[in-house]
Order: C-alpha cells, then sequence, then structure tokens
C-alpha cells in the first residue's frame, strides 16, 4: 500500500447535470443526454431501470452540504503479488473513475446526524475488492467505533480483486473483525447493497449491518446465476437474486427508493443516535 498525492478532476451532481455528454442506459441502451440522466438521480425515464450512481455523486445525495470529510484520499494500490498488467489495469481503473481506489470513506452528518460513510466506486474494477479497499474501509470503522459514531455504507462490487490473490480474500475477515468491533461497542451500522453486490463483499461486510436495504432491481448475490444452475442443475427463476428475492427471503430489510434514501437513512439514525 502506498500514499501519493494526485490532482484528481472529480466530478460531482453540478458537472453531470451541466453535461452535454451522451450517454447509454445500462439495461435497456435507451440514448440520452447525461444531463438527463442526472436530473433522474441515475434512474432511466424510459425503462425505469436504476443506473449506478459515482460515488462521490452519492455523498453528495445523501450527506449535508459541506459536511463529508475525507480519510485516507492518497492511499493507491501497488501490486502485492506481481500479477500480471495489474498496473496497467489500476491506472486505466484510476482515469476512468478519476479516484485513487474503489471506495470513498469519510465522516459527515446526514440530517444533521453525524455519522461515517463509505461508499464503493463501480468505476474502478467494479469496485473489486482488494487490499486498499480492506485497509479504508477497516480504517472508516475503527475511527467510527473509537468515536461512538454510526456507519453508513454503500457496496457495489463484483467480488474480492483477483489481481490480489489470497490478500483481497483476508480483506474479508479483516473488515468483519472491524465490524464485529464497532457493533461490540453498541454502534448502528447500515448497508445499502446497490447494483451488483457479489462476491466476496456480499459474503462479509454486506450482510453484517443492523439492517440492510438496497434499491429496486438490484443483483445481490454471492455466485453467479449461471455458476449456481451449472453445479445444482436447477433452472433458476428470473428474479433470482434480485433485490425483490432476496427481500422475499429475508436476506434484506427493505428496498428504498433512490429518491428516498436520505430521509429513510436520517430517520434511523436519529433512532439509533446516542445521547
Amino acid at each position: 500500500m502506498e500514499q501519493v498525492k494526485t490532482e484528481m478532476k472529480h466530478k460531482y451532481l453540478s458537472d453531470y447535470l451541466a453535461s452535454d455528454a451522451v450517454v447509454k442506459c445500462q439495461k435497456c441502451g435507451a440514448e440520452m443526454a447525461e444531463s438527463k440522466m442526472a436530473e433522474q438521480m441515475f434512474i432511466c425515464p424510459e425503462c425505469k431501470k436504476y443506473n449506478r450512481v459515482p460515488a462521490r455523486v452519492r455523498i453528495e445525495m445523501l450527506c449535508d452540504k459541506g459536511t463529508f470529510e475525507e480519510f485516507n484520499a492518497d492511499v493507491v494500490s501497488n501490486n502485492p503479488i506481481g500479477f500480471p498488467d495489474y498496473d496497467d489495469k489500476i491506472k486505466s481503473a484510476t482515469k476512468k473513475s478519476q479516484e485513487n481506489e474503489g471506495v470513498i470513506c469519510g465522516k459527515a452528518k446526514i440530517g444533521s446526524n453525524p455519522c461515517c460513510i463509505f461508499v464503493m466506486e463501480s468505476n474502478f474494477m467494479m469496485g473489486s475488492m482488494g487490499s486498499v479497499v480492506g485497509d479504508k474501509i477497516t480504517a472508516v470503522f475503527e475511527y467510527a467505533t473509537a468515536h461512538s459514531l454510526p456507519v453508513i455504507g454503500y457496496t457495489v462490487s463484483g467480488g474480492a480483486r483477483m489481481q490480489e490473490g489470497m490478500i483481497s480474500l483476508m480483506q474479508m475477515a479483516k473488515v468483519s473483525g472491524a465490524v464485529k468491533r464497532h457493533n461490540d461497542a453498541k454502534n448502528f451500522y447500515l448497508v445499502c447493497a446497490t447494483d451488483p453486490t457479489t462476491g466476496g463483499v456480499t459474503a462479509s461486510f454486506a450482510m453484517l449491518g443492523d439492517v440492510i436495504i438496497s434499491e429496486p432491481g438490484a443483483l445481490v448475490g454471492f455466485a453467479g446465476k449461471r455458476v449456481i444452475e451449472q453445479v445444482t442443475g436447477e433452472k433458476l427463476p428470473d428474479t433470482f437474486q434480485s433485490a425483490e428475492f432476496q427481500l422475499k427471503n429475508g436476506f434484506l430489510d427493505a428496498i428504498v427508493e433512490r429518491s428516498e434514501h436520505r430521509e429513510y437513512i436520517s430517520t434511523l439514525l436519529k433512532m439509533h443516535r446516542k445521547v
């Protein structure tokens, strides 16, 4: 793990609202102005698909204006096992996402309620969990535990980062341990599993929240549908691993419309606020 000073041209909600670029819906492929997609909170006006939200925009949508303070912004990955072309992939992901890594962490207020927050970034190698992602999320839980703060976590991930081998899998235990210590100190943890939340992230900190919510239509699961069908020999329903399927089967506590997240989370933070 390294720390470097970088000059990122982060894009915020105002940049998307002013954009004249043309984008496609991730589901139906409808083309539209990026500004129109941003106006709809990145929900396709044609098919109503919940398209992925850039992490910094998500933070803006949730947090009280001017309250977010980022932690460990300059921490970047190295190539711990010498995986071929991994350095190039990191550079490409950094350029695409304008982020140093696959998660943004910090503290903020939501509805005047102080909290810590982490939001995973899908544009950085699909939010895959390597050592730096694990370190940053662990650090935010340790800070929250030390300061008796709740944690709000937004997950989006393809799972453990294969380019870091066993080191990436170790992050599951490391972050889970930090969540356990946070819980033992009687602090609140809310997870929103967004599309997609899969693999080692689902098998660890994404499913350890006191309250676990999702968005309509999100994919939430561990192994892929085709893998499970091949192993079991069974045909799975079309809705398998959708947020609606997981809610019905008890893996989620609620599915919340994107426009209602800030109010929903603010209410829960107020209910669990320590006197």
